[in-house]
């Protein structure tokens, strides 16, 4: 029965159609979609004066 590769692709064919249907789910939960940096930001910040340089 291990010979058979009818089962066995079945059965990998359908896990992985069901991970490429869920994981777009899962990704998207940590996508940022607003950018947080926007609003807040406000530019770049001054050097300091080092005596040495």
């Amino acid at each position: 029965p291990q010979l058979d590769p009818m089962p066995w692709f079945s059965i990998l064919l359908v896990s992985w159609l069901i991970f490429l249907a869920f994981s777009p789910i899962k990704v998207s939960k940590y996508t940022n979609l607003n950018d947080p940096m926007h609003k807040t930001y406000k530019g770049l910040s001054k050097s300091w004066p080092w005596p040495w340089s």
